[in-house]
């Protein structure tokens, strides 16, 4: 008797532990699909103001764009998302920056890095710190970068593409396709995003 209780305890533990793991999984890797609607958010910038998408009454969308300091796929493409934002950013798609990785964990991506990293760099756009990592489980990112194409509509902001911005990390005079110009340009002339998902290639993020 004391054995099946003993195996019927063990079996127990386990099943708790498979469901959290799981629940853990989905809460994670989840996120908004393509036609779904972003909820807005309001985070922290590196010059001490919030920032919600909201704020921006003129834009016509957004280059949301999870990324870091310490990735080097992150640092590869700083130059890229800057010069997005130069390119978009007056034709009413800017760039939206979002630090998501637990800062106790990457000590290199707190807020004083990030201040020190926007200023080195030059960046034109708002670097956000996602605290207690609540937004970035909402889209669904895994990686830094991670790229999130919205547009504004009447019914909110519709998710367009989701993943890469270019096909080759490793150098911009290398790149053959750039995914983001593509569907940004795809929206500004009225018509719809022909590649509306590509594979993010950098660091996972961390929790």
């Amino acid at each position: 008797m004391k054995k099946i209780v003993k195996i019927i305890s063990v079996a127990f533990v386990v099943l708790s532990i498979s469901a959290f793991t799981m629940y853990k999984t989905a809460s994670t890797d989840g996120g908004y699909k393509i036609g779904d609607i972003a909820e807005d958010f309001s985070l922290e910038n590196v010059d001490g103001n919030m920032v919600s998408l909201s704020d921006y009454k003129d834009a016509k969308g957004f280059i949301v764009t999870f990324t870091c300091n310490t990735c080097p796929y992150a640092v590869m493409y700083e130059d890229r998302i800057n010069d997005l934002n130069k390119k978009y950013a007056s034709k009413g798609f800017p760039v939206i920056a979002i630090m998501p990785n637990n800062t106790d964990v990457k000590p290199g991506d707190n807020m004083e890095a990030m201040k020190t990293r926007a200023k080195s760099k030059g960046f034109t756009f708002p670097y956000l710190l996602d605290k207690g990592q609540k937004v970035y489980p909402k889209f669904g990112a895994t990686k830094t970068p991670h790229i999130f194409l919205l547009q504004k509509t009447d019914k909110g902001h519709v998710v367009k593409y989701i993943g890469a911005i270019d096909d080759n990390y490793k150098s911009a005079s290398a790149v053959k396709t750039k995914y983001v110009e593509n569907a940004v340009d795809a929206l500004l002339e009225g018509k719809e995003v022909k590649q509306t998902e590509t594979k993010a290639i950098g660091c996972s993020i961390k929790v």
